[in-house]
């Protein structure tokens, strides 16, 4: 009898190394292929976002400023070497564990656009977030995320008050719009210190009055 359960715990330890070289060999051959669809699921969102723009560059300095919130990636955005903005790849919590989403801000301080990189939510709830045909406003036919774009950052980002949940995953929603509001701060945080940021209106105005005032008047001494 002893002897019997000694070859049974061989053979099944035998099986258990099989399946695990087998499962190795698998994702070996399965990695080289999965991380290729993800960087071109990423090129064609940082495109999507950033229609006009020629030149992603990989920024390494952007912090973030929550331990809950990792950023993966991060660009600086450029047309013809002129900065658009930045596009972070950011990861946080959500009700079905970390998702992932590429954030773009463009240099007006707003969110040119939000793109769903990964997300395990429940489908048909928190899932309708990457679901192009569920509108949080039907009449807008407006969806979760289209909802952020041309959004300023000074917003306050509060999930039903200024942005609208999906219907029975406030959770999702909530959590989404504060990977979104993190990367956003970062990326404006990042651009202040480095200087990249569109001249407002207003300074444009002071500038060339000021330039105007510079000029002799008729009559002057």
């Amino acid at each position: 009898m002893k002897k019997d359960m000694t070859k049974l715990g061989v053979t099944l330890m035998l099986f258990a190394s099989l399946a695990c070289a087998s499962l190795a060999v698998v994702y070996a051959f399965t990695k080289e292929s999965i991380d290729k669809q993800s960087e071109m699921q990423l090129q064609a969102s940082l495109k999507e976002l950033f229609p006009q723009a020629t030149a992603f560059d990989p920024i390494q300095d952007l912090v973030s400023p929550n331990p809950n919130f990792r950023f993966e990636a991060a660009y600086e955005v450029k047309s013809d070497m002129a900065p658009l903005g930045l596009a972070v790849k950011a990861t946080g919590p959500s009700y079905g564990g970390n998702a992932t989403l590429l954030v773009g801000i463009d240099l007006h301080r707003s969110v040119a656009g939000v793109r769903v990189m990964t997300l395990n939510d429940t489908p048909g709830l928190g899932m309708n977030a990457s679901n192009p045909t569920y509108y949080v406003d039907k009449t807008k036919k407006m969806t979760f995320l289209g909802q952020f774009a041309g959004k300023f950052l000074t917003d306050p980002f509060e999930v039903k008050k200024d942005v609208v949940a999906i219907t029975a995953a406030t959770i999702s929603s909530r959590s989404l719009t504060n990977i979104i509001k993190a990367a956003g701060n970062a990326a404006i945080a990042y651009m202040d210190q480095k200087a990249i940021a569109a001249p407002a209106e207003g300074d444009a105005s002071a500038g060339d009055g000021a330039e105007a005032n510079t000029q002799p008047q008729a009559g002057g001494k």
